[in-house]
């Protein structure tokens, strides 16, 4: 508590704080961007003392507005924010800024720094976020709420730069906000008129937009000319943003970078680099702060503290929610469930009866329609599977019969994201980010590149967000090599975290589902094909070790293997069949199905060699790149891969041209037993 007699903190001092604590973490670090902080300490004072329902005793809170730093290089200034208003971030952890295994990582990470919602850096991908977060809110509030009864009533904040504003992520994000009206989306934009280049030459020759008129055209409430350094004026701008309800808002806020920097301020110097002891020095003097590095005197930490606030807004909501409950019991145990990321008790119960209607069909069919038939099974008792596709709902086979479409108004479980597929991607993070849904999202496989960087965050921060790859490979035929996916399995699956299952028929794609929604520790990439390929009968052993990854679907006849044919997708047909005509020429083969390197690479040690015995030579065939293979087979196996890009020409004829048939898997198979 502050003294008696030492007057209430400032709002001056209020942001000089965030201004000091920036600048001396970023001058302990060597290393760091202290210019967005010092800049934006106005706007954070206005937001997080005037606005932000927050608990900090509980960064989890199901009702608590969210939060989002899309520049995220300006991460000291959350930093700050997080350890002044009470979160469990020490004064020890901003001296450890940027330090190994410290809670205060250069760029704010989600699931290390309690109170940081998305992790963020790559630019524009936090804005787009925030759109998936407001999306979430809205969903969930026309779900959920009853009248009397509104336990899901939150704003979603975003700050973002001029960086952000310039990739295209950030367009491809802010036209579907503006599309799907939503109100409860605020950005405040830090015009500062600097980038990184800006060191060496003038913003202007790069970036010339009129950010009020282009969000303009995308639907957006616009306020502009905003001074960003006035706390009433920002505070009375999102005031005016919340009383738009059918509009998301931003707010031009015009800053000076590296505020109170004598020499910096203002300068592409300020931008990402430490100011310097001199320029730290100075800047103590030029705001008045007279007080040494990291420290903060006991009536400004008063001001800041937001502790006894969170925990009243909580209790009161907590109220709320348990008249709720009393009064909508089973819908209150269903937000309870999907907000902690549960699935439903019988969802183990039933993804074993639909893949035990797969193998009662034995149909011969595309796994793309395989993944609907799946989602037809599943959807329904899943309310919280949110869909979409980036414009190819029709080829991807995304919607489903209990498919709703969502607009500006209106309970829906489906998104049509429009030809964006970064966008819809870097979204569907910020859904997943939210709680209380697991999205999906569909493009066709070569597609992927736009998406990937979004793809990347997904597995950084383990989230769990399904991708509907389909059009697999070459098989998707004439539309040629543009759209004919060749290295898209094999950089996907390089990607640390995220599990890539390419299934080879009904069977393996209903298991695919159902792990990929269990899965809470990160992101699924589901490969799907165009064209129909053929049930394979397996035993029930078999079926059980499909979730692993990996499994002898074909054993060797009667003799143990002299060669392990390994394969994937629609090459699995390919593999049986070379096994066949081996077997006739009294060469034993096992077929092996790896449908799911990431699972498979997780086994314990005895179940992989039981499935790739060492010292039998191995033979992989995909319709992909060869390289990756090569972690399996060794130097000694080989790999009938596609090291080129396809051709247009139908499917069946591209398989026979790039030899991918029996006869010529067979050939090799001879040179390696020979």
């Amino acid at each position: 508590m502050r003294p008696s007699d030492t007057p209430p903190a400032s709002t001056t001092e209020l942001a000089n704080a965030l201004r000091a604590l920036a600048m001396d973490a970023v001058e302990a670090a060597k290393s760091g961007h202290p210019g967005m902080p010092m800049g934006m300490a106005e706007i954070a004072v206005a937001l997080w003392t005037r606005h932000l329902r927050h608990n900090p005793a509980n960064p989890r809170w199901a009702n608590r507005d969210r939060f989002v730093v899309s520049n995220g290089h300006g991460s000291m200034l959350l930093y700050a924010l997080l350890h002044l208003t009470g979160y469990d971030l020490s004064m020890d952890e901003l001296r450890r800024f940027r330090q190994l295994h410290s809670k205060t990582p250069g760029h704010p990470e989600y699931g290390v720094t309690p109170g940081v919602e998305t992790t963020t850096g790559p630019l524009g991908q936090g804005l787009a976020n925030a759109v998936g977060m407001a999306i979430a809110e809205r969903l969930l509030a026309e779900h959920f709420n009853r009248p009397g009864f509104p336990v899901v009533d939150h704003y979603t904040y975003v700050f973002l730069g001029d960086g952000c504003m310039m990739e295209g992520v950030s367009h491809e994000a802010c036209s579907l906000a503006g599309t799907l009206g939503l109100g409860k989306l605020i950005a405040l934009y830090d015009d500062n008129g600097i980038s990184i280049d800006s060191e060496k030459a003038h913003i202007g020759n790069w970036y010339t937009d009129d950010v009020p008129k282009r969000f303009a055209a995308y639907g957006w409430h616009v306020i502009a000319g905003v001074d960003g350094h006035d706390v009433d004026a920002v505070d009375r701008a999102i005031r005016r943003a919340k009383r738009q309800k059918d509009r998301p808002s931003l707010i031009c806020c015009k800053t000076v970078i590296a505020k109170g920097a004598p020499r910096k301020a203002g300068t592409g110097a300020a931008h990402g680099a430490p100011l310097g002891a001199e320029e730290v020095a100075a800047t103590r003097e030029a705001i008045g702060w007279p007080h040494p590095p990291f420290f903060v005197p006991e009536h400004i930490y008063a001001g800041w503290d937001a502790r006894a606030a969170g925990a009243r807004r909580e209790a009161r909501w907590q109220r709320l929610f348990a008249a709720y409950e009393e009064a909508h019991p089973e819908l209150a145990a269903d937000f309870r469930r999907r907000m902690a990321g549960e699935l439903p008790l019988d969802f183990a119960e039933r993804v074993e009866h639909m893949v035990a209607e797969c193998v009662a069909k034995a149909e011969t069919a595309a796994t793309r329609k395989a993944s609907q038939n799946a989602l037809e099974y599943l959807k329904p008792a899943l309310p919280e599977l949110l869909g979409g596709s980036a414009d190819l709902t029709g080829s991807n086979l995304t919607m489903v019969r209990s498919s709703r479409p969502i607009g500006r108004r209106g309970v829906g479980n489906y998104l049509y994201y429009g030809v964006r597929e970064f966008g819809m991607c870097a979204v569907m993070n910020g859904i997943a980010l939210h709680g209380g849904f697991i999205p999906y999202g569909g493009t066709f496989l070569v597609f992927s590149d736009y998406a990937r960087s979004a793809v990347r965050m997904a597995a950084l921060m383990r989230l769990r967000v399904v991708y509907v790859f389909t059009h697999d490979s070459i098989g998707l035929g004439e539309d040629g090599p543009t759209h004919q996916p060749v290295e898209h399995a094999a950089s996907l699956r390089l990607i640390p975290n995220l599990s890539v299952w390419r299934p080879c028929d009904t069977v393996e794609s209903a298991i695919a589902w159902g792990e990929a929604l269990a899965r809470r520790d990160g992101p699924t990439a589901l490969l799907f094909s165009r064209q129909s390929v053929p049930f394979v009968p397996r035993s029930p052993a078999a079926v059980a070790e499909i979730r692993r990854g990996g499994y002898v679907l074909a054993e060797a006849d009667g003799n143990a293997p002299r060669l392990v044919l390994i394969a994937t997708g629609s090459e699995v047909a390919l593999a049986l069949a070379a096994r066949e005509q081996l077997a006739r020429e009294g060469v034993p083969a096992r077929v092996v199905s790896l449908p799911c390197p990431y699972a498979f690479d997780r086994q314990e040690a005895a179940y992989r060699e039981r499935v790739l015995p060492p010292g039998v030579p191995r033979l992989a065939v995909e319709a992909g790149v060869g390289d990756y293979w090569r972690k399996y087979v060794g130097a000694q196996g080989a790999v009938l891969g596609l090291d080129r890009f396809g051709e247009s020409a139908p499917a069946a004829e591209l398989f026979r041209h790039f030899g991918f048939t029996p006869e010529n898997l067979v050939r090799i198979a001879r040179s390696l037993v020979s």
